[in-house]
């Protein structure tokens, strides 16, 4: 028989590059579908096995389980230079997700490829547009209307390009991948930056931009630097008031939010074992804020039974079958060990202002009095794409349960947020919603919600200090309801009912005491839930729309008066010079986000229009010259305005700018548009002390220069007021740096070293202007 490169060759040009996936095609053994709802897709276990021989012979050592996933999806395994954090990967992942947010960028930008059909498994979830307000059903009848223009636009391009499409109301994007489309072994991404949830079920699942998403839909192989692997040693086992949330809350707090750049984090060790599969999910989740590509966990019995019991029997047999590859070769090496007793971990909280700020639920009371911090708890939530499980619901009203046998309800407002439909459906059969609403909850619609701004808050005024607790993964500055003095602090669901219960950070209820209507004092019980449902799930509605096998009639409209989409036009190319004179747009203080960069919450109904979502460019960051957000100086008129007014300003004045960023510039969300929106408004460059993973790729992504300092103190010796000129870019080569000479307003210069991560590949995109761009000259 022909070599398998051989009859891929052969196969794409029988039926057209980039048109079909080649794996369903050549699938010999073991057919076992991906998903029930892609029955011709199946799972290349055999071909995962055969890459990973090849790369293991020619390391000749063992091998992590990220290695394993990862090196198993190489493009050319036998040719690709692997090095850890070192050498960029050529990736062929197996499926694409989209959430409903970022989906409209990324498809916009798949039509102005000019292709035909998605290359791969691809599908859009409806989770993002949808505002909390009153309850879920309310609140999702009101999403379908305002949202109309864009939920048609996304069913319609789905069913054009043969994208699957979850509608409004299904659940948030994580939990539906995590029931239907995770699997040991599966190289997903996504476009959303808690897409490493599915690490929960074995997988490599990683948050991406849109722009990348796009290159994978097209049939092109992914690229993304070798990832170093953080191996997390898990000993002991989850007991009482303990759970999963706290590991990833522990890991946060020794890691910080950048410890993890450019590294898997792979959890192992006998630990493992005492963690739910969806446990294990909401512990990846959450890798995200430490700045890991990804998190994962090793095959086990957890993620059998939770593949059994969500209708997928069949894949875990055939995981049982290819075992040996979906858990890490015994003597395997990390580039980093940390080691956890789970016997020793108690509560965690985190917060407020950054998920990184470790607190056991024990001290944060005493620290929040001495920091000034309200204890008085506001409002407590449970719920999101990091807590919604079965489990998770289960263990809250197990708490509330407690309370209400003792006449107490919650002393703050509470909210719950289902993860998806069948959660809903499940947890309404089995009681737990009634319980949840009879101590003082309101059931919001499964959708994402307050986790990213999108509640309409009634309670506080904008600028009442105030303290809230969620079981959310984010708690930046604002983030959560658009008011920065509110105080968001993320732990467990059960320890959010609990502190709701209570209504003050003061209480620990491992160690204090509840009084209950009758004057009695009472101890709340650790408490104790089933991992999954002891009869089958119930579905609930049926929220999802297949694609059609015949497209070729469906119209995708976009009007050109439309306020909330917009066909995009290419970035201008690369001119060949040196980049002279730019000005200083800001250069930020501190902390900056991609929620910083491109704000969400009532901005979201801009995703899909460039244009009008720019008028949000980094209104959140804080200018060092006066220390305000959204307030800079127009070096020609010298008053202080909005900075994207005075980006517009620029832009129409011919004048190029820059932005100047501190450390871990870009950490959060995917969104692009944090990438987009400097890019379209006359943006040439970012320069700072360090970037996140995926803003740095996004930058890269539509023709920007993402750089850093080559001495981090040279972030001093620029001022707001100064004119940049970067030099070198007629000579730009991997690892080669680019000179900047500073221009100072007295007539002084001097000159500094610009350091970047830049492949031959990415400074194709940056000549080509982008690297839409990019491939569209390639299939010219």
């Amino acid at each position: 028989m022909a070599p398998y490169s051989l009859l891929v060759t052969r196969l794409q040009k029988a039926l057209g590059v980039r048109q079909y996936h080649v794996a369903s095609v050549l699938c010999q053994r073991a057919k076992v579908a991906m998903s029930h709802f892609e029955p011709s897709e199946y799972i290349r276990y055999d071909l995962l096995e055969k890459n990973i021989n090849i790369v293991r012979k020619r390391l000749n050592r063992p091998l992590t389980l990220s290695e394993k996933i990862v090196y198993g999806h190489l493009d050319d395994p036998a040719n690709q230079e692997i090095e850890r954090g070192k050498t960029y990967l050529r990736l062929r992942p197996d499926r694409v997700a989209m959430q409903d947010a970022t989906a409209q960028m990324a498809m916009l930008q798949f039509i102005s490829s000019g292709l035909p059909k998605v290359a791969v498994p691809s599908t859009i979830h409806c989770d993002h547009l949808i505002e909390a307000q009153v309850g879920g059903e309310k609140d999702l009848r009101r999403a379908k209307d305002i949202n109309q223009e864009v939920y048609n636009f996304l069913a319609t391009a789905g069913a054009k390009y043969g994208v699957g499409f979850w509608r409004p109301g299904s659940g948030i994007i994580h939990q539906i991948i995590l029931e239907n489309y995770a699997y040991p072994g599966v190289l997903l991404i996504g476009t959303d930056s808690h897409t490493p949830n599915g690490g929960g079920l074995g997988g490599i699942c990683i948050g991406v931009g849109g722009a990348d998403a796009v290159d994978v839909m097209a049939g092109i192989p992914w690229e993304l630097k070798c990832p170093k692997v953080i191996g997390v040693k898990l000993t002991g086992s989850l007991s009482g008031w303990t759970s999963p949330k706290d590991v990833i809350l522990k890991v946060a707090g020794i890691l910080t939010v950048k410890g993890g750049t450019g590294a898997i984090v792979e959890y192992h060790g006998p630990g493992v074992d005492s963690i739910s599969c969806t446990g294990m999910a909401t512990i990846c989740n959450m890798g995200a804020e430490i700045g890991a590509t990804t998190s994962v966990f090793p095959y086990n019995h957890r993620m059998k039974k939770y593949l059994s019991k969500t209708g997928r029997t069949d894949i875990a047999n055939l995981a049982e079958e290819f075992k040996d590859h979906l858990v890490p070769d015994p003597g395997c090496q990390y580039d980093q060990v940390i080691e956890i007793n789970l016997n020793e971990l108690k509560p965690h909280i985190n917060g407020p202002f950054t998920p990184d700020l470790a607190h056991p639920v024990a001290d944060v009371g005493t620290v929040a009095e001495k920091e000034g911090w309200p204890l008085d708890i506001r409002v407590g939530l449970i719920g999101s794409c990091t807590n919604s499980s079965y489990e998770d619901m289960g263990r809250s009203a197990a708490v509330a349960k407690q309370a209400l046998a003792h006449g107490l309800k919650c002393k703050s407002q509470f909210t719950i947020t289902p993860g998806s439909e069948q959660i809903r459906a499940t947890i309404e059969r089995d009681g737990y919603a009634q319980i949840l609403r009879d101590v003082g909850g309101i059931v919001l619609a499964n959708a994402c919600g307050p986790c990213i701004g999108q509640w309409d808050r009634k309670d506080i005024k904008k600028g009442e200090k105030n303290t809230i607790v969620t079981s959310y993964n984010r708690n930046f500055t604002g983030r959560n309801d658009a008011n920065p003095e509110t105080h968001a602090f993320v732990t467990s669901p059960e320890i959010v009912t609990a502190l709701a219960i209570a209504g003050t950070l003061k209480f620990n209820p491992e160690t204090d005491f509840l009084t209950g209507k009758d004057g009695k004092k009472f101890k709340l019980e650790a408490p104790d839930a089933d991992e999954l449902p002891r009869s089958d799930f119930d579905p609930g509605q049926d929220t999802y729309q297949h694609p059609p096998k015949d497209s070729s009639g469906q119209r995708v409209d976009v009007s050109p008066t439309s306020q909330r989409l917009q066909l995009l036009e290419p970035f201008d190319k690369w001119d060949g010079k040196d980049l002279e004179d730019l000005q200083i747009l800001i250069k930020v203080k501190g902390k900056c986000t991609t929620d910083h960069i491109s704000a969400a919450g009532p901005w979201l109904k801009f995703r899909g229009h460039l244009d009008n979502i720019s008028n949000n460019l980094l209104i959140g960051a804080i200018n060092i010259e006066n220390g305000k957000a959204n307030s800079v100086r127009n070096a020609v008129t010298q008053e202080f305005g909005p900075v994207p007014d005075t980006a517009r300003y620029y832009k129409k004045h011919g004048i190029r700018w820059v932005v100047i960023g501190d450390e871990n510039y870009g950490e959060g969300s995917s969104r692009e548009h944090a990438a987009l929106e400097p890019r379209h408004l006359g943006g040439r460059a970012i320069i700072t002390k360090s970037f996140a993973r995926i803003h740095e790729t996004n930058l890269k992504k539509q023709g920007l220069l993402p750089l850093t300092f080559a001495d981090p103190s040279d972030y001093n010796k620029i001022h707001p007021v100064d004119k940049l000129t970067i030099q070198g870019l007629k000579d730009f080569a991997p690892g080669k740096p680019l000179n900047c000479i500073i221009k100072h307003p007295n007539g002084t210069q001097e000159t500094i070293l610009l350091n970047h991560t830049f492949n031959e590949t990415q400074i194709e995109w940056f000549r080509a202007g982008s690297a839409l761009n990019r491939m569209k000259e390639l299939q010219q």
